[in-house]
């Protein structure tokens, strides 16, 4: 049985540094018709389990702990028995969204997530936030940037705990190094491929 990709949009609202917007997030889903691995929480548990469809939840993924990708991730995790991961680094900002909540189990860079004959390389991208991480998935020929890496460019680093010149260091060395016609499925908008983003590089500052 191959490993799949499913995908919702889920909608709510960020808030950080006394500002809140409205949003819609990606949420994807990497397994086959048995288990799988859900990427991010945002939102809504109903919403994210119709996804996941009753299979069994090898794990949930957090990409980084901004309250639009870890609101629901405690509950999700209940409903779903299923363990958290988050890099550790992620702390400041899970401690703002889920005060006194243990941090979830710690991602490190180079970590394989086994689900349905396949895996996810977990690849440190800091820059949009201290522990940000995107998952390669070879054998899909995608990788998941969350808030890393957005179709048009590098994800924000306007607000606490981001860097510019960070994110910009981390996307070339870890992304942009990719095969190009990698797919690029981002934590909120459309995809886009590596090659795609590599050509408008020239013009980060």
């Amino acid at each position: 049985m191959a490993p799949r990709i499913d995908h919702a949009v889920t909608s709510g609202t960020f808030s950080l540094d006394g500002q809140t917007f409205d949003v819609d997030n990606n949420v994807w889903v990497v397994g086959d018709d048995t288990e799988c691995v859900v990427i991010d929480a945002p939102h809504s548990v109903p919403a994210i389990l119709d996804v996941v469809g009753g299979r069994r939840v090898v794990a949930i993924v957090l990409t980084h702990a901004h309250d639009d990708h870890v609101r629901v991730a405690p509950e999700l995790a209940k409903a779903a028995g299923a363990p958290l991961f988050l890099h550790p680094a992620e702390a400041p900002l899970w401690q703002l969204t889920h005060p006194g909540v243990p941090m979830p189990e710690p991602l490190h860079d180079g970590q394989e997530i086994a689900v349905a004959g396949t895996s996810l390389r977990v690849l440190h991208t800091p820059g949009h936030s201290p522990g940000a991480v995107c998952l390669l998935a070879p054998a899909l020929g995608a990788v998941f940037t969350g808030d890393t890496l957005f179709n048009g460019g590098p994800g924000a680093t306007g607000r606490s705990y981001s860097d510019r010149s960070t994110i910009v260091g981390s996307i070339r060395e870890r992304l942009l190094t990719l095969p190009p016609e990698t797919v690029v499925h981002t934590g909120h908008g459309d995809d886009t491929t590596v090659g795609a983003e590599a050509a408008g590089a020239g013009e980060w500052k």
